[in-house]
């Protein structure tokens, strides 16, 4: 019966970086929630704490590229006029 807890604790994953940041903080939030249940192996709360330190940092990571993009879109120059610019295309 162990086995089926450990299987529900650590479901296959993807990899964090094909993750979108919605799906990723998704699976972060529930990582804690089973995190939170005290109901885990060492092992299992090592793997999944494991897993969402890469989440997070996969997250924050887009986070501030996409603040980035937002202040190259808002950006004016000396004049007060806006930095126009084409962006990439992605």
């Amino acid at each position: 019966m162990k086995k089926a807890a450990a299987d529900k604790a650590a479901p296959a994953r993807a990899p964090s970086e094909a993750l979108g940041f919605e799906e990723a903080l998704k699976r972060l939030t529930a990582i804690v929630e089973r995190l939170e249940s005290g109901e885990l192996s060492l092992e299992q709360s090592l793997s999944l704490f494991e897993e969402g330190t890469r989440l997070s940092r996969t997250s924050q990571a887009q986070l501030d590229a996409a603040e980035k993009r937002v202040e190259e879109l808002l950006a004016i120059d000396a004049n007060g006029q806006p930095v126009v610019r084409e962006l990439d295309p992605e």
